[in-house]
């Protein structure tokens, strides 16, 4: 976009009225319009943003009255203990206010891996949140498939009064049998999901362990399968007991790259990309095109091989899909024909 340049992207999102806010993973929100030559600071939270490797600045999500009431909410890893905060502002005239922060939501983190991070508004106003398993390696906590923790889950959250949350009544285990505010588990790290602007699906890449990258679509109370399984496949046994489990829509292993990024269903004015669910690798830059048709994959084509890591995507108020460069001055570009 215009020779804009950020640093260490991990996500955008354009308000109603056209701006972008887009961060840096050290812990900025950056701001600017279509046409801008520079982008300025909307927040910049890096003094207690615990920032390096997978962790920092992760998520943003703007709440479906920010063009009324300036409120947006973030996830970032935060030190001493590390954990992962969810936390709410308001902001006005362009600006956020650094000390309306309110701490909504603190799930401690074993390991400095493994943040997930994804923030995103559902069709049903509802607040989602994709959390890894914790880290290490091989979920040697057992998150996955623990609902009584909040690691390798989507959770789904009320956040209508942004000073604190409750559970959607009608969350999965909200009753019992788990952690009222999970929606989804057995996931690894998700590394960006996104809502479907027309069908409301929610498309979700969950990064493997040594050999497969997978995209899922999450449903109410389904589980994937980590550390059972890795894609397709059994984790680290020759069988395991699959019963239950819900399998991914797509898988691609090491030969390919080495960690998957979750992108967006297009839905912008080219006819022929309707419809086409856009994601990539970190590691490859290799980007994918996939059409679901009925539940099943009809379509899944390389598009390109980027020069650079595709560290997260976005979405504009129009359906169009952009990929976010991730490095020390990354661009912003347009996916077309």
């Amino acid at each position: 976009m215009g020779g804009l340049a950020f640093a260490n992207m991990t996500g955008a999102v354009q308000a109603p009225d056209g701006r972008w806010y887009v961060l840096e993973q050290a812990g900025r929100v950056m701001t600017f319009r279509e046409g801008d030559t520079r982008a300025t600071v909307f927040l910049d939270i890096r003094d207690h943003v615990d920032f390096g490797g997978e962790k920092g600045l992760l998520g943003i999500a703007l709440a479906p009255s920010f063009g009324q009431t300036g409120v947006f909410f973030l996830d970032y890893t935060r030190p001493a203990p590390l954990r992962t905060e969810i936390a709410s502002f308001t902001s006005a005239a362009g600006f956020a206010d650094k000390a309306s922060e309110i701490d909504m939501l603190e799930i401690a983190q074993p390991f400095d891996n493994h943040n997930g991070g994804q923030l995103a508004f559902g069709p049903d106003g509802y607040l989602y949140i994709g959390m890894g398993d914790g880290g290490s390696g091989g979920d040697p906590m057992l998150n996955g498939q623990n609902k009584n923790v909040l690691l390798g889950k989507v959770l789904r959250i009320d956040v209508a009064d942004r000073t604190r949350y409750r559970v959607p009544s009608d969350n999965p285990f909200a009753t019992g049998g788990g952690r009222g505010e999970i929606w989804a588990y057995g996931l690894r790290n998700p590394w960006r999901f996104s809502f479907d602007t027309v069908t409301g699906a929610l498309w979700l890449g969950d990064v493997g362990q040594d050999t497969y990258e997978e995209i899922d679509v999450v449903s109410k109370g389904a589980d994937y399968g980590w550390n059972i399984t890795e894609g397709f496949h059994c984790y680290n046994a020759s069988s395991c007991n699959m019963s239950g489990l819900t399998p991914p829509v797509a898988e691609y292993d090491h030969s390919e790259g080495c960690s998957v990024t979750g992108g967006f269903v297009d839905r912008g004015a080219a006819p022929e990309l309707q419809g086409v669910y856009f994601f990539a690798d970190y590691c490859s830059g290799r980007l994918w095109g996939l059409r679901l048709v009925g539940g099943r994959v009809v379509a899944l084509t390389q598009v390109t091989k980027a020069s650079f890591q595709i560290g997260s995507f976005a979405q504009d108020r129009a359906g169009e899909v952009y990929v976010l460069q991730y490095g020390s001055s990354g661009g912003i570009y347009r996916v077309t024909r």
